[in-house]
């Protein structure tokens, strides 16, 4: 199986739409060569429409932190799935931690998210994950199956379905799950996903690791089987650390 090489950059809550722009500027005067790797840049919304003007004859993706389902309506404070496409959105993260967890998204909401992203031709980013005391507790796997089983009920087109697995209880607190976990909760998704849909699915189907990744730990996680990309918080929001690990990925894709 072909390593599809993603990293994406998941801002959070940082950056205004003129630091983002100039962020941006800077990235792509580094002039890097990524033509093997999928860099997708995920800012605040308020940065969404300022970027893709900034982005535009670059080798750099746009994408969201989050959506609504509905096309519209009076849902104050939220943009739909149109809105974001144009403003160049590319890709949307759902179901990321924060927003199950510090604003208690349930899974029916997350996957009415799936299904209109998809509906509205772009590429959602499936975040999943279980918390400390889940894998204290031994229910990982069972996290895992009940969040992709209920997050990817009644979709059929997994054409530009990417997943990512994210232990809560190593998003921005320095920890990293070792190679062995990771290894097992990612193989473990991709037999969930042969159960329910099929083994080209499975297969082909890109999963991507998010929790402390750094330039450090990078080539290590980048080895493992089944990890074919990362979405990365804290270390996307500098030049240096996000660049080292994009450039891992290009050249271990080489080897």
């Amino acid at each position: 199986m072909k390593k599809q090489g993603i990293v994406a950059g998941n801002w959070k809550m940082h950056k205004s739409p003129v630091e983002g722009a100039n962020f941006i500027t800077t990235f792509i005067n580094l002039m890097l060569k990524i033509e093997n790797v999928e860099v997708i840049f995920c800012p605040p919304f308020s940065a969404l429409f300022n970027i893709d003007g900034v982005l535009k004859d670059s080798p750099y993706k746009l994408g969201a932190q989050n959506c609504h389902w509905e096309k519209e309506g009076a849902f104050t404070g939220e943009i739909s799935v149109k809105m974001l496409a144009d403003c160049g959105v590319d890709y949307v993260i759902l179901g990321h931690s924060e927003r199950r967890h510090v604003f208690n998204e349930p899974d029916d909401w997350i996957n009415k998210k799936v299904k209109a992203v998809l509906a509205g031709g772009l590429k959602p980013i499936l975040c999943i994950g279980e918390t400390l005391d889940q894998r204290s507790n031994k229910e990982t796997k069972n996290i895992l199956f009940h969040q992709l089983k209920n997050g990817l009920m009644d979709v059929s087109d997994f054409a530009d379905v990417i997943i990512a697995y994210e232990p809560v209880w190593a998003i921005g607190t320095g920890e990293t799950a070792n190679k062995e976990q990771v290894s097992e909760a990612h193989g473990w998704v991709r037999d969930i996903l042969g159960e329910f849909y099929s083994q080209e699915i499975a297969q082909r189907t890109p999963l991507l690791y998010g929790g402390s990744v750094k330039p450090v730990n990078a080539e290590e996680l980048f080895e493992i089987q089944d990890v074919d990309g990362f979405l990365i918080g804290g270390a996307s929001l500098k030049i240096e650390p996000f660049k080292e690990i994009i450039l891992t990925v290009k050249n271990k894709l080489k080897d």
